[in-house]
């Protein structure tokens, strides 16, 4: 990835992949920023950010081979007429919306990190988020805290620090060829407003 300042960014060639990549002057690298339903996986010696609210954010990274990547989500799980249902492989993901969804947005960024030769015995997580910044009777944020969690278990992949619920919506900056991140927890919302 070329390291170029411009104010209107690159556009990334696959759509799910990172929306925009960037100067970041503060850690003097090439910063890639990741929205809902994208995810971003390199060797590269980049940073990756993002913005949560309830939304969740697994940052995984394979310390040996030095490659890394992070992911963002909405939810767990597709909600369809009323009931959800599990992103299989199968799932159609030509419209971009399919890494929006907790289940999907893992496989493919286990995917990713995998062509790049990571391997799955040596990942370990960060994962952020799933901040309660609206008032609603159902918790969506822990909802995707707990998918993101069981996930990472039934995988196998250890889960070295998180930062997630409260009411606070965070910034993510993550360092995927060391696995460092930073975190900076923004004033939380008012009540109903996102």
């Amino acid at each position: 990835m070329p390291h170029r300042r411009k104010t209107g960014g690159k556009r990334p060639r696959h759509p799910g992949q990172g929306r925009l990549s960037y100067f970041d002057p503060e850690f003097k690298t090439v910063a890639v920023k990741i929205v809902a339903g994208e995810f971003y996986a390199t060797g590269e010696a980049v940073a990756i950010t993002t913005l949560l609210g309830s939304c969740v954010s697994v940052c995984l990274y394979d310390l040996e081979l030095g490659v890394g990547g992070m992911n963002h989500f909405m939810l767990p799980e597709l909600v369809q007429g009323g009931s959800a249902t599990p992103c299989s492989g199968a799932c159609d993901d030509s419209s971009g919306n399919c890494a929006r969804y907790g289940a999907c947005a893992m496989r493919r960024l286990l995917e990713q990190l995998e062509l790049l030769g990571a391997n799955r015995r040596r990942l370990a997580a960060k994962i952020f988020g799933a901040g309660r910044v609206m008032e609603s009777s159902t918790d969506i944020g822990g909802n995707n805290a707990a998918f993101a969690v069981d996930y990472l278990k039934k995988q196998g992949i250890p889960i070295i620090a998180s930062d997630l619920g409260e009411c606070c919506p965070r910034k993510v900056i993550f360092f995927p060829k060391t696995g460092r991140a930073l975190v900076k927890r923004m004033r939380a919302l008012h009540a109903g407003r996102h």
